[in-house]
């Protein structure tokens, strides 16, 4: 698939290298390399510090299942000539889209997301209605 080029300028190093991550069934997300690993690393270091404190004694199942989920989340991706992305297999499968098939390609503001078209008409249809409220609540 091709990723419109404004949308990657602010996304890939030199080589082009990104993280693909899963975000919901039929939802994929395109970040950069730096602004992933410190979002990743902040959270992991939250779970150490609970961890240490003893704040997760007996949560030892959900600890397990957030380094199951994390483990198999995200991928390093490269982006070749003029944004094209070559989607792995496991995450073609999450996002629900057959090789060749159509995207919805959208600006998340911290990311890029890419959506099985299906699930964004469902998404924009749930979400929609709190535009005005959210957009009011941010920008105020």
């Amino acid at each position: 698939m091709s990723i419109p080029p404004e949308m990657t300028e602010a996304l890939a190093t030199d080589d082009g290298q990104c993280i693909l991550a899963k975000e919901r069934p039929g939802c994929l997300s395109l970040w950069s390399v730096v602004a992933w690993q410190v979002k990743l690393d902040e959270g992991i270091e939250l779970v150490k510090n609970k961890m240490r404190a003893g704040r997760l004694e007996g949560r030892i199942d959900e600890v397990q299942l957030l380094g199951r989920l994390l483990s198999t989340r995200h991928k390093n991706v490269q982006l070749a000539g003029r944004g094209r992305l070559v989607i792995p297999e496991g995450f073609r499968e999450f996002l629900g889209v057959e090789p060749g098939g159509d995207v919805n390609v959208v600006g998340a503001a911290v990311c890029i997301e890419i959506w099985n078209p299906q699930r964004w008409l469902v998404y924009l249809e749930e979400q929609m209605p709190q535009f005005r409220q959210l957009f009011d609540k941010l920008a105020g």
